[in-house]
């Protein structure tokens, strides 16, 4: 690992002892965590096989070198007894090659599903990832978690075992290349040190291409991705010539920093191949002189060649695995950013929320939002109390104010300062404009998950018979069928279907998003009456065409986020509430 290291330093990759830290404190994690006894186990089999690879390839050299010499004396008597020792050995080998693999695949999964498990809690845990997606300052954070994940814990352990293994090989392989010929020994290490330095002289540039291909890759897949989630939508509205606009500019970005890659293999393919070639004649340039002069058995040759394959690898893993390691690199950097994104602080000037069970009402104390960019006053000084029974209905000049005061209530606004206050997660739920009904059974969309284990069925069916759902019931084909709700439900049911959810977990307080925008089918009021009837007081982010009546205070946000609150007017109620 610390030739990695080293040549990281000399690449300048955006990757700082701090992460090397942080790398080694997440080892230390693993081998302390609940999975830490067989991963340690896993490993010290590992490092067992590797001794008996290194102790087979020595073996085996000893036995290819006596075979060779057998066929130059013409003895039949040894050219059969030493094939058949080259045979068993060689079946060891394949056995304990084999079950090595098996062992460093299940380790690098064993590794790679605990560090998903705890990337995906942090990720969803404290809201991050919506943080990041209002942000969008890290791109592709979700392929970051699945793909990068998967490449640093296979090309750790991969890497790892492979330095251990190239040291084993130069404490097995350096006395046997030394009592063939010193000079030969001197060679093997000025020609990999000398094809080191080189491969990374030509191969500077990939690290920074492979970091950007890794991420000019995930944008491309997910403009496909986005096809595929509103394929009728873009059906309908005939969208394909500008999203195939889209498609080729990311397809010319990959593609370009693709060529680029290319031609620096293919500079560095000539070097390296070269160099491989060359491996192959130079023991035979130094050892057949001695053979001719009798000074040497004819397996001797094959012997050196074997012996200088195995160092000259174990000293040139920099040339031979150059391409891996700048992908590597790029993938720990890739990682630390989204590790860094990930626990950044809440900022200091936020909304400060808190939480007082039992108080019955929603409040904001002194509450100012600001927009994340330009920092312009969105609400000014908000210091209002929202009792429980007493139903709001928010208007705004500006829409992101409106927006602003929903998400800060929720706790996802960090752009403002002040208090708010309310009766806690359980007892406020908000409904988004866009109804969010993923894929699941009608049962895992309307229930929280302690509710699955004790409302009983004839609840759920009643509140879908109130929001007349029992069509979409029936499309269904009852509460534990999976569906994707998004292709069988209309936005109207989808939206209706939101409200059973929040029926069925009977809140205090409830905030709607511009539910007006996607109840064309169902008349608005009704389902206002029906949280009324059922003792949810509501908060709703309207339009101007939104009906005042079913409402007891109106909050009007200015342009400059100024406010006022005062009730509806008679001309405004115009019929008595139902």
């Amino acid at each position: 690992m610390r030739i990695i290291w080293s040549l990281v330093n000399a690449l300048k990759v955006p990757i700082t002892p701090a992460i090397w830290e942080r790398f080694v404190l997440m080892m230390r994690e693993l081998a302390s965590s609940e999975v830490g006894g067989k991963a340690k186990l896993l490993f010290a089999l590992l490092i067992l096989f590797l001794f008996a690879i290194n102790g087979l390839n020595v073996l085996n050299s000893y036995v290819n070198r006596d075979f060779m010499t057998a066929i130059e004396h013409q003895n039949m008597q040894g050219f059969v007894y030493y094939a058949l020792l080259f045979i068993f050995v060689m079946g060891v080998s394949t056995l304990v090659a084999v079950i090595y693999r098996y062992t460093e695949e299940t380790l690098g999964l064993l590794w790679r599903k605990w560090l998903t498990e705890r990337a995906i809690e942090r990720y969803l845990g404290e809201r991050i990832y919506f943080q990041l997606h209002s942000k969008g300052q890290l791109p592709n954070p979700d392929q970051r978690i699945s793909e990068d994940i998967r490449a640093l814990t296979a090309t750790t352990l991969s890497f790892t075992l492979m330095f251990l293994n190239a040291s084993f090989t130069v404490v097995a392989f350096s006395g046997v290349l030394w009592t063939i010929s010193p000079l030969l020994f001197v060679v093997a290490v000025a020609y990999s040190i000398l094809g080191s330095l080189l491969t990374i002289y030509l191969g500077k540039p990939l690290v920074k291409l492979n970091y950007d291909q890794l991420d000019k890759e995930a944008n491309f897949r997910s403009r496909l991705v986005h096809v595929r989630e509103n394929a009728e939508s873009v059906a309908l509205l005939r969208r394909e010539e500008r999203l195939k606009v889209r498609l080729r500019y990311r397809l010319d970005q990959l593609t370009s920093n693709f060529k680029r890659i290319i031609e620096v293999n293919r500079n560095l393919g000539f070097f390296t191949t070269g160099y491989n070639y060359l491996i192959q004649i130079i023991p035979a340039l130094f050892v057949a002189p001695l053979f001719i002069k009798g000074h040497a058995e004819f397996g001797v040759i094959t012997q050196s060649a074997v012996a200088f394959g195995h160092l000259l690898g174990a000293f040139s893993l920099i040339v031979t695995q150059f391409q891996s390691i700048s992908t590597y690199t790029a993938v720990i950097a890739r990682l630390n950013a989204l590790r860094d994104a990930m626990t950044q602080d809440r900022p200091d000037h936020a909304p400060k929320l808190e939480l007082c069970e039992g108080c019955g009402s929603v409040a904001y104390e002194k509450l100012t939002l600001y927009t994340p960019r330009e920092g312009r006053v969105l609400i000014k000084d908000l210091s209002l109390s929202i009792p429980t029974g007493v139903c709001l209905l928010v208007r705004a000049t500006s829409e992101a104010a409106e927006k602003a005061l929903f998400r800060a209530t929720a706790d996802l606004w960090q752009h403002g300062e002040g208090h708010i206050l309310h009766p806690g997660h359980d007892a406020i739920f908000f409904l988004p404009e866009r109804p969010y009904v993923p894929p699941g059974t009608l049962r895992e969309i309307l229930l929280r998950p302690a509710q699955e284990r004790w409302l009983p069925d004839w609840q759920i069916l009643a509140s879908l018979k109130l929001l007349n759902l029992e069509q979409a019931l029936a499309k269904a084909g009852g509460l534990d069928t999976e569906h994707n709700w998004s292709d069988l439900l209309s936005l109207s049911e989808q939206q209706r279907l939101s409200f059973g959810r929040m029926l069925l977990a009977a809140p205090q307080f409830v905030f709607l998003d511009h539910p007006s925008r996607s109840l064309s089918e169902c008349p608005l009021g009704e389902l206002l009456n029906l949280l009324r009837q059922q003792g949810i007081t509501y908060l709703t982010l309207g339009d101007l065409a939104d009906e005042p009546r079913f409402y007891d205070r109106l909050l009007e946000i200015s342009a400059d986020g100024t406010w006022r609150v005062r009730p509806p007017t008679s001309d405004e109620v115009g019929a008595p509430k139902q």
